[in-house]
């Protein structure tokens, strides 16, 4: 059966402030991609379509995997975080936050203020974000075979949004539930496509592993 796997990069540099600083995985980020592809090929899981973004930690990511020549897309980007949050600080003094519990608060506002065109100068309107991750994920689903797709997790939170119909907050709420390296399967049922899975990591679940559970 024809499906999408969509795929987070590994754990990031949490320590970073901006898009350039972010983009590259941590040791960690490493270990657990490599975990997650044993996992694959150990369970017969077959992907004869394997796609990315263009951003290093995609890129990283696949490669600790093992999964070979995925195509490159940069439709399947991450949106530029960082630098909203930058000009919605700049524009409105929202301070940007330096903790996971932080971001709870700040997420679902910004996505909002990003919606509705409050944030001047932004690096892609919201709608074109919407967009682009609709019109990869059809193109997607239109080939034959099961694909796999390493991404982030700001794209896997439109695609549950635009599966599911989520308003924003609830888009930003599953933003922010999203682990590294976690699995999420979209099936095609009739026209439209279906999630099935969401937020599985069977290769992170054994005991001494539990520590690599992470979503920053």
């Amino acid at each position: 059966m024809s499906h999408i796997t969509l795929v987070r990069h590994g754990q990031a540099n949490t320590a970073a402030r901006d898009e350039v600083s972010y983009d590259k995985l941590s040791p960690l980020g490493h270990q657990q991609a490599s975990w997650l592809g044993a996992h694959l090929r150990d369970t017969g899981n077959h992907y004869p379509r394997v796609y990315c973004g263009t951003l290093v930690r995609h890129i990283e990511t696949a490669a600790s995997m093992g999964v070979a020549d995925p195509v490159r897309d940069v439709r399947l980007n991450e949106i530029e975080y960082f630098t909203l949050a930058k000009l919605l600080e700049e524009q409105k003094g929202v301070v940007v936050p330096k903790d996971r519990e932080g971001f709870v608060d700040h997420l679902p506002l910004t996505f909002a203020a990003w919606e509705n065109d409050e944030i001047d100068s932004p690096p892609e309107t919201f709608t074109e974000f919407e967009t682009r991750v609709r019109s990869v994920l059809a193109e997607i689903s239109q080939g034959s075979g099961p694909a796999i797709v390493v991404t982030s997790g700001g794209l896997i939170s439109m695609a549950m949004r635009q599966v599911l119909g989520l308003d924003t907050r609830s888009m930003a709420r599953v933003a922010l539930a999203i682990m590294n390296t976690s699995l999420h399967r979209l099936h095609t049922i009739g026209p439209d496509l279906s999630p099935v899975l969401f937020n599985a990591i069977p290769h992170l679940e054994a005991p001494d592993r539990q520590y690599a559970q992470t979503h920053l």
